[in-house]
């Protein structure tokens, strides 16, 4: 009893329900922005020059690997940005998520800013740790499973259908 009471007192602070049915599209903005903003960066510099680093780390057919992650980043990122088919293309944005976890972002730590000195000339980050991956797949678990909201091409073409 006095539980649900104390329910109701902290519903008081939630956002409504045809308010909180655009939370989905800040999370959807930024994931959807840095998986773009990432496969721009490798299609621009050549996925070949990725295909190098992959090399270095050890992993297997780095130039197709290259491109797909190229290609992944792209697709899936535009998909978030429009809020279409999000739980399809979560699972290989995940692939990619978790094989630079588990590659490059592990032995670092968990913080993603790590400042290594500041001097005269200012400050020196040192390597990325896996927290922003961790954010990522947040982000994207909670598209996922909650939907992409509203504004999303998803609620179009779920309204277009009915």
């Amino acid at each position: 009893m006095q539980f649900s009471g104390f329910l109701s007192k902290v519903a008081l602070f939630s956002a409504p329900q045809t308010v909180a049915a655009w939370a989905p599209v800040p999370i959807r903005l930024i994931v959807g922005f840095g998986f773009l903003a990432h496969g721009y960066a490798k299609l621009s510099r050549g996925p070949e020059t990725f295909g190098a680093v992959l090399d270095t780390l050890g992993v297997p057919l780095p130039q197709l690997l290259a491109w797909l992650t190229t290609l992944v980043e792209l697709v899936g990122g535009a998909a978030v940005l429009a809020g279409a088919f999000i739980p399809l293309v979560s699972v290989p944005m995940a692939i990619v998520l978790l094989s630079a976890l588990f590659t490059v972002h592990a032995q670092y730590g968990f913080f993603s800013v790590k400042f290594t000195e500041v001097t005269a000339d200012g400050i020196k980050f040192g390597p990325v740790g896996y927290e922003i991956v961790l954010l990522y797949l947040g982000g994207l678990a909670t598209l996922a499973i909650g939907g992409p909201g509203r504004l999303s091409l998803d609620a179009v073409l779920r309204r277009q259908l009915s």
